[in-house]
């Protein structure tokens, strides 16, 4: 069993404060930043460093697969499996297939949307770890691993930037 990773956490009041200290510690190269905070913070991302997800590549390449097999199935059903000609339409009639089609493309990028997000956040966790309740209310933290840097660097550099608190944690 590995050893618990240790980190210090900035507790900030205010948004503007966290996204100051996390692009400042991007800059100085610290990796493996991670920030909790009560809504989304636009920006945020950047700050930290954090790279585009491949979550939407998912869901937009299985739209277009399940897009394409509720198309398929339909030419497969009305052209080779059980040919009929309705109302003078021919076997293939592309413009009656595009509700289906549209359909099935929602159904099948949504789901493996949902899928690809259980893995992206790697789920489930069945004991997550809660560093302080504040988070889910009105306080943001900084998350900074201790992985090679200075404990007191940390800590001196999370109070210069306004942290109201600041505490080792094991994450």
């Amino acid at each position: 069993m590995s050893k618990p990773k240790a980190a210090m956490i900035g507790i900030f009041a205010h948004d503007d404060q966290i996204l100051q200290a996390a692009d400042g510690a991007r800059q100085k190269g610290w990796k493996g930043l991670d920030a909790y905070t009560p809504y989304p913070l636009h920006g945020l991302e950047k700050a930290l460093g954090l790279k585009h997800s491949w979550v939407p590549w998912v869901t937009l390449i299985m739209g277009l697969a399940g897009a394409t097999g509720g198309f398929l199935m339909q030419v497969w059903t009305s052209a080779v499996d059980w040919p009929l000609i309705v109302g003078g339409k021919p076997f293939i009639s592309w413009p009656a297939f595009l509700p289906i089609t549209f359909e099935s493309g929602v159904l099948v990028g949504g789901i493996s949307n949902f899928i690809a997000m259980w893995f992206a956040c790697r789920l489930p966790k069945l004991k997550p770890k809660v560093h302080d309740a504040r988070f889910t209310d009105d306080r943001f933290g900084l998350i900074v691993p201790l992985d090679g840097l200075d404990e007191a660097e940390v800590n001196a550099y999370l109070n210069a930037q306004g942290a109201e608190e600041v505490k080792r944690v094991e994450i």
